[in-house]
């Protein structure tokens, strides 16, 4: 097989199967928080890491919100055995960067990664990032190649893979619609929020013996839960949610 097709089918595979991800970064998470010296770091660094963990997951939830809530019915999807795209996104995010939901996602992560306060662990997570979704991206990018053709390597050749230029914005084609966004990512809210969690328990547990996260953790834990419980009845028992041509 060809490296081209093996990168493409290779890349398929992935897209498949790119659900699990969180808990493999959970995974990973057990060894760098048992190596890592707390200890030895000062009030300053610990809380200046806090606050670049939180605001990085805020700057990566606002691009998948404003991504997800400028796009039409048949992209940016949540699609998991095939390549979907019934047009293709030129305007808004999309005039700024190709893959912005990934770029999204990225960050979200990486900040419950700054979160441990291990900056070998935050390297290495990139790194592995990178590796993951250059195959997904290069398999979508071949798909959008064949299938919109000229129009897409135009477009290719002025939005950036992953690093936005925002020297180039477009105004979005469609507006923005928050019921798009309430519909579509309470679940990647609850996600991060329990990730962060999680990071939290396992420093008490594993460094302190201490397995209880704190009160201001806790309140927002449920709040969340609470939210994303009632956004997914309404969406799933109602029709408040309902938008034509949004996906």
């Amino acid at each position: 097989m060809a490296f081209i097709h093996s990168f493409e089918s290779e890349g398929n595979w992935l897209f498949k199967r790119r659900g699990p991800l969180p808990v493999v970064l959970f995974i990973l998470a057990l060894p760098a928080i048992y190596f890592t010296d707390y200890t030895s770091l000062s009030p300053g660094f610990v809380q200046s890491m806090n606050i670049a963990a939180v605001a990085t997951c805020i700057i990566g939830f606002f691009i998948r919100a404003y991504t997800i809530g400028t796009t039409p019915k048949g992209t940016s999807g949540r699609n998991t055995q095939e390549q979907v795209a019934e047009q293709l996104n030129s305007s808004g995010i999309y005039s700024l960067v190709r893959h912005p939901l990934y770029l999204g996602n990225y960050l979200m992560w990486i900040g419950i990664v700054l979160f441990t306060k291990n900056i070998s662990f935050t390297i290495i997570v990139s790194l592995l990032f990178w590796i993951y979704y250059e195959r997904i991206m290069f398999a979508e990018e071949r798909f959008l190649e064949r299938k919109f053709g000229e129009a897409y390597l135009n477009w290719s050749l002025k939005a950036p893979a992953f690093i936005p230029k925002l020297s180039q914005f477009k105004k979005s084609a469609i507006p923005f619609s928050m019921k798009s966004v309430l519909r579509r990512e309470y679940s990647g809210v609850l996600a991060t929020v329990v990730g962060f969690a999680y990071v939290e328990l396992m420093i008490n547990g594993i460094k302190m013996n201490d397995w209880r996260i704190g009160t201001t953790s806790l309140y927002i834990l449920i709040a969340t839960t609470v939210i994303v419980l009632v956004l997914r009845t309404i969406k799933h028992s109602t029709k408040l949610l309902d938008e034509p041509d949004r996906s």
